[in-house]
């Protein structure tokens, strides 16, 4: 018989384990793939980052075996995730996570697992980190208007990650192009990731006033969310990072004028898209250094500080490949730098909670986001 002063069982320990923990995952996998393309090539870099991507691998398999527990023994509380608009916006992490771990496999998992294993996970991970994506993109907005009845003062930028999604297919998709047959199968795909690019910029595109709308007139986020700001260099950096992807891949892919188009996209849509991202980070950093100041204390939302500060790693490895300017790899270098330490905190901060069982603990699911307070006006 189990009694109180034992441990908890599995599936009970699971029950407040929310979606949002496939942030780990992400933030993990992201500094095994940003720092392939690192232009100082330091001796047994690429065997560590092998070495991250092993672990973030274990970590998506660890996590989707808990999530299945959860679903299996606590299905009212994933419900309840379902129709909570702070917790439901975090179904797309998980397809973020599943494409993640399947372009690390090509990019740096190789080397583990060879290549011929390495297309085959990236292929299941792919295909259905993308239909997962899609999925999220379309549900979880149908839910926030028809289910969550949001107000526009609610509005953070965790409403961006369904939408974020696809882009990350976008991204990470044409690493799967020259493993495919030579014709229609490779420029399809090719089209299709530059689809997905479309479908989550515009979709993005308005999502995002909303979120800088309710920061400018209603102030402040709260504490815990404040780090959250980082999640809008997530499209910015990853779509960045797609175009650069479009234009090593388009060269005999698709036909001339079009391939060359791609090699111009990169430059022009990526260096303005990349200034704004130098913006939204300094701006998003005054904002948690303030909230530091007000006390803010560790939180699952200092993930936040790890994917996107990623995607902007690899969309300024992009620019410096395309432009041929030296500029952005000084950019990149002290990005990734800032990748790792963020990392380690997150990781470190997320041990310990787990070891003091404050992470995982009740009532509600385990807020990387808490509900936004809202206040009555006359």
């Amino acid at each position: 018989m189990v009694t109180a002063a034992q441990p908890l069982a599995y599936p009970v320990s699971v029950r407040h384990l929310g979606p949002n923990w496939y942030a780990t995952v992400m933030g993990t996998a992201v500094v095994a793939t940003a720092g392939t393309a690192l232009p100082p090539h330091l001796p047994g870099l690429r065997s560590a980052l092998a070495g991250v991507w092993v672990l973030a691998f274990v970590l998506l398999l660890t996590l989707l075996g808990a999530r299945a527990a959860h679903w299996v023994h606590h299905r009212d509380q994933a419900r309840a995730h379902l129709l909570d608009p702070a917790t439901a916006p975090f179904y797309g992490c998980l397809a973020m996570a599943l494409l993640a771990v399947g372009g690390g496999a090509l990019t740096v998992g190789r080397d583990v697992i060879g290549v011929r294993a390495a297309v085959a996970l990236d292929a299941v991970l792919f295909s259905a980190g993308t239909a997962l994506g899609l999925a999220a993109a379309v549900a979880v907005p149908y839910l926030m208007a028809v289910r969550h009845r949001v107000e526009p003062g609610q509005a953070t930028p965790v409403w961006l990650l369904p939408l974020v999604a696809p882009m990350v297919s976008a991204a990470v998709g044409p690493l799967l192009v020259p493993h495919l047959p030579p014709g229609q199968p490779r420029e399809t795909l090719l089209l299709v990731c530059f689809a997905l690019f479309g479908l989550s910029l515009l979709a993005t595109l308005v999502m995002l006033p909303l979120v800088f709308g309710r920061l400018i007139t209603g102030g402040p986020l709260p504490l815990a969310l404040t780090p959250t700001l980082f999640l809008v260099l997530g499209p910015l950096g990853q779509s960045t990072t797609a175009v650069g992807a479009f234009a090593d891949t388009a060269p005999g892919v698709v036909p001339a004028p079009y391939s060359q188009g791609f090699g111009v996209l990169a430059v022009l849509y990526g260096v303005p898209v990349m200034g704004f991202a130098l913006l939204w980070f300094c701006l998003a950093t005054v904002h948690v250094l303030r909230a530091r100041r007000h006390g803010m204390r560790f939180a699952m939302t200092w993930w936040s500080f790890t994917f996107p500060v990623g995607t902007c790693v690899t969309g300024a490895e992009a620019l410096g490949r395309h432009t041929g300017l030296v500029a952005y790899e000084g950019p990149a270098v002290v990005l990734y730098a800032v990748l790792v330490v963020a990392w380690g905190t997150a990781a470190v901060g997320t041990v310990r909670g787990l070891l003091r069982g404050g992470l995982l603990a009740g009532p509600g699911p385990a807020p990387l986001a808490p509900r936004p307070a809202t206040a009555r006006t006359r």
